[in-house]
């Protein structure tokens, strides 16, 4: 039988080059394809179908111009493209498009409920729940409703829910403990547990309850295996913070605690036992619990008087921060008794010892120092922390030879290049004084560019201060004072410091004294100390003051000080607005008028009502100035 002739219309066509990577017989004498593809997979970007879809195409039509037995086989090197090409091009163009999709919700609970466990936010968990009802029926009864837990210590029910249900008590992630004399509700209780348990909470013996409440708390706090954030506020409770705190070091996920109570500023016993117990545990060599991913601690006291002790300690604070070595954030914080027979805590050995390589910003509030052994505690203690860029310091330090700057203060010098990375200042006038002299050999220097805490009160060491500010440089540019006594005290403030972007003046008062020498041991800082001021009240020289303000050039936040008059509607033209109202919006737009003119890139101002949450802000616009009152975050 004769071979039938080619079609007319193939002899026109003509042979491609050979391909760069070999087509295995499919070029030279026995033909090529129609056009040459690169054969090598890794040349295919696997996000991009429409590519891999042209190459098959190419493929597939040059099989019908091979010849003799070539014709319709793919080479080895073919043949391993065009089934990389497939598994791109599938996801796009397959038959189920949706599959991918729904792959997710076809999985088993268990594989579902491990997806949900690394879901920290419970906004990205009602996202997750909302998409269909499968994962609605993993992420509400097992996640949702576990991840904070909100409660008090009686709430035995609570707690033995989660002692019970060991696979729900690693879903929590934030354990808030309320007082039990908080007035604030308890919220983020898991649904279906019963408000009451008879059997758990029957007891004849109060004494006993607490014991049955300690023992429950510390039972469901070692099962939360998942734990990030606990905070501690029980303080009218007889569960002590000190038998939680063991069962928390064995949660090694917690990255945040917070505890608000006077028991932890107590100083520990002294026990024989739990001597022969370390010396124990010493010859075992056991090593003791460290939390490695806690970055943040705060210890604060609480306001009542309940566990409130006249010679407060902090050996306790001490021991209990030994098993946190990656701090990055610690605030430690005494409320101050005015009360005879009350003294702050001595911080002398908690600077001597305390050492965290990571820690960036401190916060001591009301502690006090020895004048020598404190003073050098302090400098060496700021001296080692090198990574310190936000640093809180309202500590006093004990009566020198002389109260009045040149007995201790004069002794207190910060060590050369010390804080080499500070950006925030809060501290008394003095100290930060000595900070401006310390000298630093960094690149460009120290890079401190907010300041809080400063009270001037019209005295000479306010000159020694604005003298050293000036020396600083033009790096400050935000300043939070304490309060001031004259106003000439702003003007020379405004002198030393011309590049300020934002100031706050704070509150007028007496002439109260702003040193870091106490009168006596165990009172404030200046910084901290509270002054009599005037009620606040709108001021009727503000030609002066934006003359003043007109010395900062860069100045766009000024808060301190009230420039406007109450109305109901900052329109002076509404015909709604009385008399009254229509003469203090004219008075309100000529103020704006005057301080927009004086201050070029001042915008921000104080509201004339002091805590409702708003600022005036003044809008240029290209014909006139005004003025609209916004919310902002308190």
């Amino acid at each position: 039988m004769a071979p039938q002739a080619r079609p007319p219309h193939s002899r026109t066509r003509a042979a491609a080059p050979r391909s760069g990577g070999g087509a295995g017989g499919s070029g030279g004498r026995n033909g090529g394809v129609l056009h040459p593809v690169d054969t090598n997979p890794a040349a295919y970007d696997r996000t991009d179908p429409f590519t891999a879809l042209n190459v098959l195409r190419k493929l597939l039509s040059a099989l019908p111009s091979r010849l003799g037995g070539c014709q319709y086989k793919l080479s080895p090197e073919e043949h391993k493209l065009t089934l990389h090409l497939l598994t791109v091009v599938e996801p796009f163009v397959g038959l189920a498009p949706c599959a991918s999709q729904r792959a997710l919700a076809r999985q088993p609970t268990e594989i579902l409920d491990s997806i949900v466990f690394h879901i920290d936010a419970k906004r990205d968990l009602l996202a997750l729940a909302l998409s269909c009802k499968r994962l609605y029926s993993v992420v509400f009864p097992r996640h949702y409703e576990y991840r904070v837990i909100k409660c008090k210590a009686s709430a035995l029910s609570v707690w033995n829910h989660l002692v019970v249900h060991r696979s729900l008590a690693r879903n929590v992630r934030r354990l808030e403990i309320l007082d039990e004399r908080a007035g604030e509700a308890e919220q983020a209780v898991p649904s279906g547990i019963l408000t009451t348990d008879t059997d758990l909470e029957s007891t004849d013996d109060e004494l006993a309850l607490h014991d049955k409440q300690e023992r429950f708390v510390v039972s469901a706090l070692a099962r939360m295996t998942a734990l990030q954030s606990f905070k501690w506020s029980c303080n009218h409770s007889l569960v002590a913070f000190e038998r939680v705190w063991p069962a928390l070091v064995k949660c090694q996920t917690v990255s945040e605690v917070e505890v608000n109570d006077n028991l932890i500023f107590q100083a520990l016993p002294v026990d024989d036992s739990d001597a022969s117990t370390a010396v124990v545990s010493r010859k075992s060599k056991q090593r003791p619990a460290v939390l490695l991913d806690l970055k943040k601690v705060g210890l604060h006291g609480a306001k009542s008087t309940f566990g409130a002790s006249k010679n407060p300690d902090l050996t306790r604070i001490s021991s209990m921060l030994h098993s946190c070595p990656n701090l990055e954030a610690l605030d430690i914080s005494y409320l101050a008794r005015h009360s005879p027979g009350f003294f702050n805590p001595v911080a002398d050995d908690f600077l001597l010892c305390g050492r965290w390589s990571s820690l960036r910003s401190l916060t001591l509030t009301n502690l006090w120092c020895t004048p020598h052994a404190g003073l050098d505690a302090a400098a060496s203690f700021l001296a080692a922390h090198v990574s310190l860029e936000v640093l809180h310091l309202d500590v006093a330090f004990g009566t020198g030879a002389n109260n009045h700057g040149n007995g201790v203060l004069a002794s207190f010098k910060f060590p050369p290049n010390c804080l080499p990375r500070l950006r925030e200042l809060k501290a008394g006038r003095d100290l930060a004084s000595a900070l401006f002299m310390c000298p630093c050999d960094g690149d460009g220097g120290r890079p401190l560019e907010t300041l809080k805490g400063i009270r001037l009160s019209n005295s000479p060491r306010d000159r020694v201060f604005l003298e050293n500010l000036r020396a600083f440089g033009t790096q400050v540019r935000r300043l939070e004072l304490a309060g001031w006594s004259e106003m000439e005290d702003v003007r020379r403030l405004a002198e030393c410091a011309p590049r300020l972007v934002w100031l706050d003046i704070g509150k007028r008062g007496g002439s109260a004294s702003n040193s870091i020498i106490a009168a006596m041991p165990g009172c404030s800082s200046g910084s901290g100390s509270s002054a009599k001021s005037t009620p606040n009240h709108v001021v009727s020289n503000f030609g002066e003051w934006a003359s003043v303000l007109a010395q900062m050039p860069e100045l766009t936040t000024f808060h301190g000080i009230r420039f406007f008059y109450e109305v109901a509607c900052t329109d002076s033209a509404s015909l709604a607005l009385s008399l009254s109202d229509r003469s203090r919006a004219r008075k309100n737009d000529e103020v704006a008028s005057v301080l927009a003119w004086k201050c070029p890139k001042l915008r921000r101002l104080d509201h004339w009502d002091d805590g409702a949450g708003r600022v005036v802000v003044l809008i240029r616009d290209a014909e006139r100035v005004r003025y609209e009152v916004r919310r902002v975050k308190v």
